[in-house]
């Protein structure tokens, strides 16, 4: 469990450098990463995809994190 949020973080990080432009700030970017670790295994689940190990993780909850920094964004600049 730790790995995880120590995975998500990482990935939340990378994600915020990845999607520069006014970007929510490091621990923003870490919280989006862990949530976006279990976004990105619940759409890999529901698509079919399972990838496994640590890097499997990285690479879904990076995915994640740049769909939740997008819709953020988008929710951003419509408020």
């Amino acid at each position: 469990m730790i790995w995880h949020l120590i995975l998500g973080g990482v990935a939340g990080f990378l994600a915020g450098k990845v999607m520069s432009s006014g970007g929510y700030g490091i621990l923003v970017d870490i919280i989006l990463g862990i949530a976006g670790g279990w976004l990105g295994g619940w759409l890999g689940e529901k698509l079919g995809i399972h990838l496994g190990g640590s890097i499997g993780y990285l690479v879904t909850a990076f995915v994640g994190a740049i769909i939740l920094v997008w819709a953020g964004r988008m929710i951003k600049k419509v408020a």
